[in-house]
């Protein structure tokens, strides 16, 4: 009983100390947001302040076009949610259950892209992407993200764990393999093209150096890109840009807050068989 209740008591405290160490530089972005600049670059650094202020976030709002960013990223992540998510479904469906030629070949050329590193293509996909004047563009952001080696092992896995009875009884009931897709599996697949959709959101939505690579004018820049270039065009300010970061934040946190049940059951459910 000593050992265990000894166990349970370093368990904690190593939980504890995990939650601190992944809750503190948040709680610190957002401490900061309200602070003026004088106690954000104070020698040694204090968490909390003896005055704050909204001014940060009136002030970002002055120093970029907060409000063409906003838009630019909404356009971009939920354009490529959108179709990454239905494209890598339909690969994923079509990958598990459907029999073709190859189709064990490709699935492990579709893998095999998950270790290339983006640095090794970014400059032959600028380069098409300029060759078809795609730069500045809203397809030439998205077009390129339209499918995902992760979405469609994640969805694979997942049809693969289905039982084979239920597209057998479905076919012997005159249905097709889309009549299957869309009456049987997709409603069964909920959890996890929620947990897919909230992947792709989150990807798209902190994306910092394809939209930067992609996007010259700025006009175009997403969120992400626009804070990150605050520094390199005007003077750091520091309290506009943690403001900036929390209002980037705010979108995301409540996705997952609403989509939390349907996200931690698609990612217990998904890439556990082959």
């Amino acid at each position: 009983m000593k050992r265990t209740n000894k166990h349970s008591v370093l368990s904690d405290i190593l939980l504890i100390i995990v939650l601190i160490s992944v809750v503190f530089p948040f709680l610190w972005v957002l401490l900061s947001s309200f602070k003026n600049e004088a106690d954000i670059i104070n020698y040694p650094p204090k968490l909390f302040a003896s005055h704050y202020t909204f001014s940060n976030y009136t002030d970002i709002w002055k120093t970029i076009p907060m409000t063409r960013y906003i838009i630019n990223t909404v356009i971009y992540a939920v354009g490529v949610c959108a179709i990454s998510v239905t494209f890598d479904s339909f690969t994923g469906y079509a990958l598990a259950r459907m029999r073709f030629r190859g189709r064990t070949f490709f699935y492990y050329v579709i893998m095999v892209t998950m270790f290339i590193p983006f640095a090794i293509t970014m400059i032959p996909l600028f380069m098409e992407l300029s060759k078809f004047g795609m730069i500045n563009t809203y397809a030439g952001l998205i077009i390129p993200h339209a499918t995902t080696a992760f979405g469609i092992f994640m969805m694979r896995s997942f049809f693969v764990g289905l039982p084979e009875d239920l597209a057998e009884a479905a076919r012997l009931d005159g249905l097709n393999e889309f009549q299957i897709y869309f009456r049987i599996m997709l409603p069964l697949a909920k959890p996890q093209l929620i947990t897919l959709t909230i992947f792709s959101l989150m990807g798209s939505w902190n994306d910092l150096l394809y939209p930067m690579l992609m996007t010259t004018d700025q006009s175009m820049r997403t969120l992400a890109a626009g804070l990150a270039l605050i520094g390199g065009q005007h003077i750091t300010y520091y309290g506009p840009v943690m403001a900036g970061t929390i209002i980037s934040m705010l979108p995301l946190f409540v996705i997952y807050m609403f989509a939390q049940k349907y996200f931690i059951q698609g990612s217990a459910m998904s890439g556990m068989k082959e």
